[in-house]
């Protein structure tokens, strides 16, 4: 079965919004480290507002002045990769190259595309957010790994921890640090006790 994996850039304190106002730079050896956990992915989650973000950068970014290969190759994956926008506007056209809506109004519609999608064959599956959709699958116990890139930075803005209730206990896979200063923490979620 293919795994959920939520992969996101965040600050010390849990921002994930707006990276542009705390994301410090991303060095070659991060590039390379996301491209490498990037090459496990065939197919992308993410919330429309998300999905805005990313695609006013991501079809370009290969061809900025001074991108190095990791972040070329990390374009072009990005590109190919199947895309489902989550959204409530059952009419959302998408210009992003092999992109596709997923109107859902509710938990139970999103716990069955999401466990509909884990059986079929493929790659694992990477969560990329919004918060609000982030916070609903790791609520309903549908991700299966976290890789978080955390950035030696405070900064006000809202968290992707801010809606969730209760305590997940983590086992850590593995931590590195790169050049930019960044770490990179993948763990994975440890059974919930019975209540």
């Amino acid at each position: 079965m293919r795994r959920v994996v939520l992969a996101m850039m965040t600050t010390l304190n849990g921002r994930l919004d707006d990276p542009d106002a705390w994301v410090t730079g991303v060095s070659d050896d991060h590039y390379q480290e996301i491209d490498r956990g990037y090459a496990t992915f065939d197919t992308i989650l993410v919330g429309r507002v998300t999905a805005e973000e990313m695609y006013a950068y991501w079809p370009t970014a290969g061809d900025e002045e001074g991108a190095g290969e990791p972040q070329k190759a990390m374009a072009e994956k990005m590109h190919s990769y199947k895309k489902y926008v989550f959204t409530t506007d059952p009419d959302l056209t998408l210009e992003w190259h092999n992109a596709e809506p997923v109107a859902v109004s509710g938990d139970d519609e999103i716990r069955a595309f999401v466990e509909d999608l884990k059986a079929r064959p493929g790659r694992d599956i990477h969560l990329s957010g919004g918060a609000r959709l982030a916070q609903t699958l790791v609520r309903l116990g549908l991700v299966d790994e976290f890789r978080f890139f955390v950035f030696p930075v405070y900064s006000p803005g809202a968290s992707w921890f801010d809606r969730l209730e209760g305590q997940q206990g983590m086992e850590l896979i593995s931590s590195t640090s790169f050049e930019s200063g960044a770490v990179a923490v993948y763990c994975r979620p440890t059974p919930r006790p019975a209540a």
